[in-house]
């Protein structure tokens, strides 16, 4: 299975690390802790379905746990701004994502024939 030709697990966690860029250039009109609630959760949902399309999961689920406690640590933990939440949150993702993506495989590898005419 492919997303606009790349691995599922990639695109999942582009989308997450895109998200992050978007609360960190301030786009939106959150406030830190709203955006670092939405940055985590959707990092933690994403993760887990990443985790899911993966063998084995520890990797995955690591990176999606690391990447959302990340987050929620920077938006709850200490006063930092929106911005720093994003960034946070694109530098863990993007970090574990190339350190971990070795290690996994998808778990229904795709055909490696010919395609049918």
């Amino acid at each position: 299975m492919r997303i606009f030709g790349r691995e599922p697990v990639v695109v999942l966690n582009a989308l997450a690390a895109v998200l992050g860029l978007v609360v960190s250039l301030g786009v939106t009109s959150l406030t830190a802790e709203q955006a670092g609630v939405i940055v985590a959760a959707v990092s933690a949902v994403l993760g887990a379905i990443a985790a899911a399309m993966t063998r084995p999961v520890a990797p995955q689920a690591f990176t999606a746990l690391v990447a959302a406690g990340a987050t929620a640590v920077a938006a709850f933990g200490y006063e930092v701004s929106q911005e720093t939440i994003g960034a946070i949150n694109v530098l863990v993702l993007a970090g574990l994502t190339l350190l971990t993506r070795a290690q996994v495989t998808p778990s229904k590898p795709a055909p490696t024939g010919p395609a049918g005419v």
